[in-house]
């Protein structure tokens, strides 16, 4: 049974950074791409970054772009996602999913092979 975990949520400050992880365990192909996605109160989920694993291409949305920093360590099955200079509207429940595949034009495929739960990201001002 394939399991896709997200940690390192938490309450910060802005300006402040996170560290977000997203492992997965279980039976998986190699050839993967992992997405990150986030969905504000009131708000329907986004697509604001993803990997392939197999190549380390990335893409990243306009709104994280500069501050976001994803990166992926294939022997842990881990992608780690590096938040700097948080901003109050950054505050979302994030999740990965394990995707088809990541364009670094359009961001990952609609299609998603297996999600995870999410971990909460609280942005004060």
């Amino acid at each position: 049974e394939v399991q896709v975990v997200e940690s390192g949520g938490g309450l910060v400050q802005a300006g402040g950074s996170l560290r977000l992880s997203c492992t997965v365990s279980g039976s998986t192909s190699d050839d993967s791409a992992i997405g990150w996605f986030r969905q504000a109160p009131g708000k329907e989920r986004e697509a604001f970054s993803c990997i392939d694993c197999r190549d380390g291409g990335t893409y990243y949305e306009d709104s994280v772009k500069g501050r976001f920093t994803i990166s992926s360590d294939n022997a842990k099955k881990t992608v780690y996602l590096q938040m700097n200079s948080l901003k109050p509207e950054d505050t979302a429940l994030y999740t990965c999913a394990v995707v088809w595949y990541c364009s670094s034009t359009y961001g990952p495929s609609i299609e998603v092979d297996y999600w995870g739960k999410g971990t909460l990201v609280t942005v004060s001002s």
